[in-house]
């Protein structure tokens, strides 16, 4: 089947290009103290599970079972649901710590790039997963447009650290958790395409 296999292909691309980000993203975060970077890079091994779980379902006799579809769909959900309490207990650290972050010429740069080229993943794997009848496929597509939105998120939050809005990083952050607590919930309904 043609669009399983554009599927597969499509989330093997984006396990690839999800090592660079998450790598580049975590160590821009930890170098500069930025909750919102940390979040960011910590949710490509969010969206890298999805993927898996794609690969997964679209691999042998799974690709034409409806069982696996729904085991694939609900695991993705849990892969939302993962990372909003990192997400909590590091803002509730950093702020108890007095953490603040610092501007980040590395984080601005891998945000910005995923900002442009992870809805044009997002978009293409949630059709593919309406063709297929995949909320899995549709899920990683959706967890594909948050990254884009988280994205702009931290790039907005680096921007006002340097004007001394420190505050913003870990509000991100926690909006961030909200989130993935949503479309997990979204997901693991079966809602993941239809929004």
């Amino acid at each position: 089947m043609r669009a399983a296999r554009a599927a597969r292909s499509l989330s093997v691309a984006t396990l690839a290009w999800l090592g660079v980000e998450s790598t580049l993203g975590l160590a821009a975060g930890f170098s500069s103290h930025s909750l919102a970077l940390i979040g960011w890079g910590l949710s490509a091994f969010v969206e890298a599970a999805a993927s898996l779980i794609v690969v997964w379902r679209f691999t042998g006799a799974r690709t034409l079972s409806p069982s696996a579809e729904s085991t694939a769909r609900r695991a993705v959900a849990v892969s939302f649901w993962l990372l909003a309490p990192y997400l909590v207990l590091h803002v509730a650290y950093d702020l108890d710590a007095g953490q603040r972050a610092a501007p980040s010429a590395l984080g601005i740069v891998v945000t910005a790039f995923s900002l442009v080229s992870m809805p044009v993943l997002g978009l293409a794997k949630r059709r593919l997963g309406a063709r297929l009848a995949s909320g899995a496929t549709s899920g990683e597509g959706t967890q594909n447009l948050i990254c884009a939105a988280m994205a702009a998120g931290v790039l907005v939050s680096l921007r006002l650290n340097t004007l001394g809005w420190w505050w913003v990083d870990p509000v991100v952050a926690v909006v961030l958790a909200g989130v993935a607590v949503r479309e997990g919930a979204r997901a693991w309904r079966g809602h993941a395409c239809c929004h």
